[in-house]
């Protein structure tokens, strides 16, 4: 990179070579902001000053790393999700903004249901970084809340992420919902791989070459964990009870039927993201009579 000694200069020069590359130029914002230690508003207002030796160094090797592929989120270490950080590596998928709008449902869904001092006991189905189970145990103290997942690695991550933000959870290994037998549950969510194969040919390689295959791909164009759940859950349900998923965009339809058979009485509905596009599906199973 040509020589700059203001931060400024070091950012436009990191935002080309992103450019050049083909990459988000944005994210240079992103690494810049985690090299100096502050937030959006404290970069702008340092842009004019100058930059340390050391803070340059790391903002260049950065730089050369995402463009050849690599996340920032991975170069970085951590991502936001609902205003808190998470640490996240290569053995964990990438928070999204989606799933944050998944949790936010799901509270206030659960709001309605349950007081908020209510013992209610939540899980969170293939938790990868655990940034559904302790956005939950976060934003209801009083819940019983257990992650699974079938990667130690992931799991280590999440317990990592669970300690730093004060939040208590358990923590059970294995698939899908069978961590979860032998009790009963109120809430569960996951947000578990729903992207078809045949699909990864059209996908960045920041994604299919940096993040967990696992977590991303699964069989039946996507659709094999969901008729899973649909399978196990039922049986592990308290009443009244809520179950959220988050789907791919085209698969509401065939999610909320899967849903739908397995919990007739259920009320069980596809809900749109912020964009628009079909995202979640949420079943509402009413007390028992």
């Amino acid at each position: 990179m040509q020589r700059n000694d203001r931060i400024a200069g070091v950012l436009a020069e990191g935002k080309r070579r992103l450019r050049e590359a083909g990459r988000e130029e944005r994210a240079a914002e992103l690494l810049m902001q985690h090299v100096l230690g502050t937030g959006r508003t404290g970069l702008l207002v340092r842009l004019p000053d100058k930059i340390g030796e050391e803070s340059r160094t790391a903002f260049i090797e950065g730089i050369q790393k995402m463009a050849a592929g690599v996340p920032v989120q991975h170069v970085t270490g951590e991502e936001e999700f609902l205003g808190r950080t998470f640490r996240v590596t290569p053995d964990v998928l990438i928070p999204r903004p989606e799933t944050e709008e998944l949790v936010d449902g799901a509270l206030r869904r659960a709001a309605k249901i349950w007081p908020a001092d209510a013992p209610v006991r939540m899980a969170d189905i293939g938790t990868g970084s655990g940034i559904i189970a302790v956005s939950l145990k976060l934003g209801r103290p009083a819940a019983d809340v257990t992650a699974t997942d079938i990667s130690p690695d992931a799991l280590e991550v999440a317990r990592e992420n669970a300690g730093r933000l004060g939040a208590d959870i358990s923590f059970l290994k294995g698939d899908m919902a069978r961590p979860l037998e032998g009790a009963r549950w109120d809430v569960v969510l996951s947000n578990p791989p729903y992207i078809a194969e045949s699909e990864s040919s059209g996908m960045s390689d920041t994604v299919t070459g940096h993040e967990p295959h696992g977590a991303l791909f699964a069989e039946e164009n996507g659709l094999a964990h969901y008729r899973t759940l649909a399978a196990e859950l039922p049986a592990l349900m308290n009443r009244p009870g809520l179950i959220g998923l988050e789907i791919g965009h085209l698969q509401g339809p065939a999610v909320s039927a899967m849903f739908a058979a397995a919990l007739p009485d259920a009320r069980t509905e596809v809900v749109r993201d912020i964009n628009g596009k079909d995202r979640f599906v949420f079943c509402e199973l009413p007390a028992e009579k």
